[in-house]
């Protein structure tokens, strides 16, 4: 057995430096724009596997080990997603769906802050609350890049769009997974994040669209936006306290895009904006082929079917894939779990970050049936084939798609390599113990630990599971709620998901703008910082000032 060391350099602040070294030379290697992602990334699993090593004194062997699960791991589940959503969406352009689809999204309104609203909103929304785990920046930054957005204004609006929905994506596996390390009712801390991220879910709609196009663009469809945020926001609240907090995003991603669409029926701003460009400053303008004119002509019954057709199985699917019953059957009939030999409960996590000494589970789990993606490629190969691909057909597009994706595949599973070698190292539980360390200002920083274990793992889950015991512990000695802060931990972490490194390449991925990883990463660094910030600053109110901590469960 192995104890993880949380202050190896005996100082805080320099254990904290060497700690923060992997991910800030990775940002920084990305953000430079001179080295491409995957170097990038490759880079920073060699730094993460010396400071693991050599500072925080884990055996090498394990160190290893827990880097191969990781590559392992990023392609099931995560690049597996990404492949499948990008072979439907080739399908889709192939058979000439995509096109009526955005004669139908352009039926519905042709100003391109409304079809922002629409897709990469509310539409993200439904498949964050249906399967999660990238797969909305994925579809909604192919759809958007289909309709004609440059790459930057597709990749980057995708991510900051899905922020909202992603506490409880995935039917609620954030919830469950705060509730499994906590010991708290999954139910309360739903409610509890129920009353954090509504008012960020009126704020986020506006933002998208003043990130998009500007104060004056923004200010010219305030009705359509705050329609589209009330009726997501107010769902939000009531489903996560009054039903559960599994269909949360389901119900409320459905609600407002159906009151959307019936809002523009009767409503449209009175100048429309055809500009697919960031306002004043899209990087990829120069780069971007201008859109052809969209055929106006209004859709046929038939035609209409016809694009909504894909999209509707994916829905079907989705909805199917991410029932806790069918994983179950369907983990029944096809499980292969593989404990990593001396990696699984070889390692125990210990106190602070702990109750008590508690070993780390090293288990990859091929539960290939249940995977999100293998539920993607059933749905793309029935849209396939109702479209009249052959089967030789269907391999010779998903081995261009393969192509396509290589680079993205490589990157997104070295991503998962640092995340779980830090979660194994300690690593980055010393990140967390620094952030604990604050005192009364615990509450807002408290909030941007989940962001920092999001940007770091590139999962609400995931941070929830690395950090969700040390925000009740902590918490607990400091007098404050420990559903509160364990909340906290996924609300703060909504706002790092556009950072983080794995969802960035998604979106070049979606988005076909490879290389560009960079330039997505500046665009949206300060819109996740800001935003992060004023979740801290709010559960901070929660924490201290009346009337707001009377919407604390006790």
């Amino acid at each position: 057995m192995w104890n993880q060391v949380y202050d190896p350099l005996h100082s805080a602040v320099l254990s904290t430096i060497a700690a923060a070294v992997p991910v800030v030379t990775l940002l920084v290697l990305i953000a430079s724009g001179r080295v491409k992602a995957h170097i990038a990334a490759i880079i920073a699993v060699i730094l993460t596997n010396l400071i693991a090593i050599f500072i925080f004194t884990m055996p090498a062997n394990m160190s290893i080990r827990a880097s191969a699960l990781g590559v392992v791991a990023g392609f099931f589940p995560i690049g597996w997603i990404v492949l499948n959503v990008i072979f439907l969406y080739q399908i889709t352009v192939a058979t000439g769906q995509f096109e009526l689809l955005k004669r139908a999204v352009g039926g519905v309104t042709e100003d391109r802050r409304l079809q922002l609203l629409l897709i990469a909103f509310s539409f993200g929304a439904f498949f964050e609350g249906a399967s999660g785990f990238g797969t909305p920046v994925a579809i909604t930054g192919s759809v958007l890049i289909g309709l004609g957005f440059s790459p930057l204004a597709a990749s980057g609006l995708s991510l900051i769009a899905n922020t909202a929905p992603v506490a409880y994506g995935a039917l609620g596996t954030p919830i469950q997974g705060l509730a499994s390390v906590t010991g708290l009712d999954p139910y309360i801390l739903g409610a509890m994040v129920g009353r954090q991220l509504p008012i960020f879910s009126l704020i986020v709609p506006f933002w998208v669209v003043w990130a998009f196009a500007g104060w004056k663009g923004m200010k010219d469809v305030w009705p359509a936006i705050l329609v589209t945020g009330v009726t997501f926001a107010v769902p939000q609240f009531v489903i996560s306290n009054y039903i559960n907090p599994w269909i949360v995003d389901i119900g409320a991603s459905l609600i407002s895009m159906g009151c959307l669409i019936l809002f523009l029926r009767v409503w449209q701003p009175k100048q429309l904006w055809l500009s697919p460009a960031l306002r004043g400053r899209d990087e990829s303008a120069a780069t971007m082929t201008k859109p052809a004119a969209m055929d106006r002509t209004p859709l046929t019954q038939r035609e209409l079917w016809t694009a909504l057709l894909p999209w509707i199985i994916v829905c079907v699917v989705m909805l199917i894939w991410g029932n806790g019953a069918f994983k179950t059957w369907a983990n029944s009939i096809f499980t292969v779990n593989y404990p990593v030999p001396e990696l699984h409960n070889m390692i125990n996590k210990v106190p602070p970050v702990a109750a008590k000494p508690t070993p780390e589970g090293a288990v990859f789990a091929f539960t290939y049936l249940s995977f999100t993606g293998t539920g993607m490629l059933i749905a793309a190969i029935i849209s396939a084939a109702l479209a009249g691909f052959s089967p030789a057909r269907m391999i010779v597009e998903y081995g261009r798609t393969v192509r396509l994706c290589a680079i993205s595949l490589i990157t997104i599973s070295a991503m998962l390599a640092i995340g779980t070698l830090t979660r194994l190292s300690g690593v980055d539980a010393t990140l967390g113990l620094a952030f604990a360390a604050t005192g009364v200002l615990y509450p807002f920083f408290g909030t941007l630990l989940g962001w920092l274990g999001v940007a770091l793992t590139g999962s609400d889950t995931a941070s929830n599971i690395l950090f969700g015991n040390l925000q009740k512990i902590t918490s607990e000695q400091l007098g404050l709620s420990p559903i509160l802060m364990a909340a906290a931990n996924s609300s703060g972490g909504v706002m790092g998901k556009m950072i983080d490194a794995q969802s960035i390449v998604v979106a070049s991925t979606a988005t076909n703008w490879y290389g560009h990883e960079g330039t997505i990463l500046r665009f949206v660094f300060w819109h996740s910082i800001v935003l992060a910030s004023l979740v801290g600053l709010f559960v901070t109110l929660q924490a201290y000032v009346w009337p707001f901590t009377a919407m604390v469960l006790k």
